[in-house]
Order: C-alpha cells, then structure tokens, then sequence
C-alpha cells in the first residue's frame, strides 16, 4: 500500500530521522510542494529564513513584497535545532530559503545545501564569502566558524546574495530590492561605526570577552576584543575541568570584571566561572545576557538585527568600563544624524 505524504512525514519525525528529515521525506517533496498557478504572479513571495539575524535582513529587503518566516525564534540554539512537521511543510512551499550555512544549522545544512534534494531555491547566505576572511577555530572540524553576523560589516554583504536570490524569484521587484538591499547596507555601515567606537574607549587591558560559548569570534576579530568562550563553536561540545580552571585563573590574574550569559545558552558555566574566580578572592559579576546564536524576543528593538548588536555592544562596553551614549547607537545615531558629532563625543565620554 502506498502511504500518504503526510504518513511518511509523520513516520519521518517518529523515528527521530531530523539530519535527514528533508532528504528522508522526498517523495512527500515531489507531491505537497504547492506549484504557482498561472494567475497567481502577483502574490507575495513565500520565504523561509533558518535564523532571525537572516530574517532581518529579508524582510529589510524584500519589503511588502514577500512574507518572511523564521524557522528559529528567541532563545534557540540553531546547534541543536530539531525542525518539526510544520517546519518541514513550511520549507517544501517556500519560494525561496535562506540559510546561514557553515554548519550553523547541524545535519539539515546538508540538505538545505544539497542541489538536487526536495527544495527548489535553498541559499547559504555566508557561501559568497572568500575563504580567507572565514575564521577557524581549532575545534571547527570541516567548516568554518559560522558566526558571521557578529562583525556588521561582513554581516552586511550577506544582503548581495539574499538580493540577487529574490530577484531570481520575483524579477519585477528587483528594481526595490536593490535600492532596499543599499539603504540597509548604509543602515549596517553606522551601526559598525557605532560598535568601534564603544570598543575603542573599553580601557585596553579589560577588552575582554568571556561568554558561555565561542560565538564572539568574528567580534573580536572586528572590533579588537579578546575573545574566550567556555564551549566550542557548537554548544554540544563540553567544557573540559581544564579549560574552566584556565579561565578562572586568567579572570582572577588579569582583574577581568565580568562575563556574559547567553540567551540561548544554559548559563551554568559561566556561573561556575564566577564562583571559581571567588575562590581565588576575586569578583566577577555576570555583565549581562548577551545575543549570540538568536536575537530578542519579536517586536521588540533587540528583535531585530541591529537591535541584537546595539544591546551586545552597549552590555558589553558598560561592563567593562566603556564610555556609553545613553540611549546606545539609536542615542548615538540622533545625534550624528542631526551632525551633533562633538556632543555625541561629549556624552560618550562623561
């Protein structure tokens, strides 16, 4: 007997098959993916995007003339990400899917990549990237650190592929997508200005960042901080007795005054990091929860990409003794928009 699409996805999801859930599942690809129908050119572009950080930048760009979900929300770890049926449904009617790639999205990266799998448009966002501006960490076994989006200038080039990928699907709005994908780009240009110029007045010996996982390394490459995360790039591997011990000495020798929760992350270690530096008759406070895999909670500003970096940056640079406009880059933007550069220096530097 021949099962129903929906029974083979069903079963796809029962017997745990999420690395290839896709790939598993391809005749229900060929049978539920919905086809256009002639008289309907005019409909808004259905696009799936796998993170929010790429989300933001989609529906920057598109504007009104697609409707944009995102595959992970607030507080989820693309690490471990499980796609459900839904998800599935939602990728196999995609127009087109935008993805980060690099790994960042574990076993379904290979089939959201695959060329001949269930997805007619599939796009890696980072894929435009030279390989020498990739970092690679040493635990990174067969990819690069997919962390991009930490450093806003490289993050911001990601809007050539994702506007040549809308043009390919909708070639009449392709006119408002590139003059949408240059607005934002200036829009990038001045939040990175902003991060540099937080960073700059962190005092040299404290431009340190330690967080629950290595996700910062593109930031410290960008900006001039020293990165340390207690995990690897992926929050499934485990922070060894040995590694937390180093940390804790050099917090405690080098007078670090804070590290950073992640919103995605469990917390515990850093925790731990707190308690040892203790130990060693050294205090540390928590800094702050920072953004790393995932932005902030929908309709709010740290839901949106520049959100997440302004709130990063500003975390960041407060607790580690950085001078910080009030009201962070959208304080310091109204007052360089306005051509108010020496009191946005002034109030940086109270």
């Amino acid at each position: 007997m021949r099962l129903s699409s929906s029974t083979k996805l069903a079963r796809c999801l029962m017997f745990g098959c999420a690395a290839a859930i896709l790939q598993g599942c391809g005749d229900a690809a060929t049978t539920t993916t919905p086809q256009k129908a002639a008289d309907d050119s005019g409909s808004k572009l259905r696009i799936v995007a796998t993170t929010g950080m790429i989300g933001d930048l989609v529906r920057r760009v598109v504007g009104d003339r697609g409707e944009v979900v995102v595959l992970m929300g607030e507080g989820i770890d693309p690490h471990l990400f499980t796609p459900t049926a839904s998800d599935v449904r939602g990728l196999l009617a995609a127009d087109v899917v935008f993805h980060n790639g690099l790994m960042l999205e574990g076993r379904m990266g290979s089939v959201l990549s695959s060329t001949d799998g269930p997805l007619d448009r599939s796009i890696a966002v980072t894929e435009i990237l030279p390989e020498a501006t990739l970092l690679h960490p040493p635990d990174a076994v067969g990819h690069a650190d997919p962390h991009v989006w930490m450093d806003v200038l490289a993050w911001s080039k990601m809007i050539d592929p994702i506007v040549r990928g809308l043009c390919d699907a909708d070639p009449e709005g392709c006119e408002a997508f590139e003059a949408n994908g240059l607005r934002y780009q200036e829009d990038l240009a001045a939040l990175d200005l902003y991060a540099r110029s937080v960073v700059e007045t962190i005092p040299a010996g404290q431009r340190v960042l330690v967080a629950a996982h290595d996700a910062f390394g593109y930031f410290g490459r960008a900006y001039g901080v020293e990165v340390h995360g207690i995990q690897g790039l992926s929050t499934e591997s485990e922070a060894g007795l040995a590694d937390m011990n180093r940390l804790v000495r050099m917090l405690a020798d080098r007078g670090i005054p804070a590290v950073f929760v992640e919103s995605s992350v469990s917390r515990k270690n850093v925790m731990a990091l707190v308690e040892g530096a203790a130990s060693l008759d050294h205090e540390v406070i928590v800094g702050g929860e920072l953004y790393s895999d995932a932005m902030g909670k929908p309709g709010t500003w740290e839901g949106t990409y520049p959100g997440m970096i302004d709130h990063n940056v500003t975390t960041v640079g407060r607790a580690l003794g950085a001078r910080v406009p009030d009201g962070g880059f959208r304080g310091w933007r109204d007052r360089t928009d306005r051509g108010d550069e020496g009191d946005a220096e002034v109030e940086a530097s109270d």
